[in-house]
């Protein structure tokens, strides 16, 4: 069933309030219409692509929150983040992150998205790598999107457990264990 411009514009507004990170396919799909058609209503509500909103939320929400990192220190894009239990992190791979000779993204930068990660999920002013045990699976290539997911594990010998897996397109590429030290919840124990 076919809505009205105006009614349709109006849930799609409503939706978008909702489920900020939803797609302009997805919303098609919802509406029946084309992703043409979601992109000039959008445009006419003066609502952002994803990928302004996904940064908004994030920005917003960063700088409510976290502790122990800058946002302009972290490596990727934060889109999802649960101080102590979650962090999701979009790094886009460009020219400056590969070797020029075979556009294969260098490790540090992986290994950097996912650390920077780490750091930021921890709920303390000051969180430092004690110790990391990391694994490449394969090769990241320039053009391709890394999606780094960090979980909070829990405690070990004073330690937080942070696992990161950086996935490109359903893919692992990365998995990283990093032993978070926390010197202000040190105090705190003793």
């Amino acid at each position: 069933m076919k809505r009205p411009k105006s009614d349709r514009q109006r849930l799609l507004k409503e939706t978008i309030e909702k489920t900020p990170f939803i797609t302009d396919e997805e919303l098609a799909k919802q509406f029946s219409v084309s992703i043409q058609t979601i992109r000039l209503d959008r445009m006419e509500l003066s609502i952002p692509e994803l990928r302004q909103r996904i940064k908004s939320v994030a920005t917003n929400q960063w700088n409510e929150t976290v502790k122990a990192l800058p946002l302009e220190e972290v490596i990727g894009e934060v889109v999802d983040l649960e101080l102590d239990n979650r962090a999701i992190s979009i790094l886009d791979i460009g020219a400056e992150h590969v070797f020029s000779r075979n556009k294969i993204a260098r490790g540090h930068h992986l290994f950097a998205q996912a650390n920077s990660l780490a750091v930021a999920v921890i709920n303390d002013e000051l969180a430092l790598t004690a110790k990391s045990e990391l694994k490449f699976t394969r090769q990241v290539k320039e053009g391709e999107r890394v999606v780094a997911k960090a979980v909070v594990e829990g405690k070990e010998k004073g330690l937080t457990i942070v696992h990161v897996n950086s996935i490109v397109e359903n893919e692992t590429v990365f998995t990283g264990i990093f032993h978070m030290y926390q010197p202000n919840e040190q105090k705190g124990e003793q």
